[in-house]
């Protein structure tokens, strides 16, 4: 099955929470529905997690010049 993009997921997520504050659905649709944008939600975070782990880090040099460095996942596990 192929990833969803991020901006899909968000898109969904935010119809969710647009047909949630509207007030027309029952109960039942309401609370799958709800269900639905939690784990959408955390999907999106997970991916935004992943994401900022992959940015490159500015960093002062020896000398007080600025560098690119990459991430190192490494020493985030720890």
């Amino acid at each position: 099955m192929a990833e969803v993009k991020f901006e899909e997921t968000l898109k969904r997520l935010e119809k969710i929470v647009d047909d949630l504050e509207k007030g027309d659905l029952s109960l039942d649709e309401a609370l799958k529905r709800y269900q639905e944008g939690i784990e959408l939600s955390r999907l999106c975070a997970q991916r935004l997690d992943t994401a900022k782990k992959k940015i490159d880090i500015l960093v002062k040099g020896k000398k007080g010049e600025f560098e690119l460095k990459p991430f190192d996942e490494a020493k985030t596990e720890d």
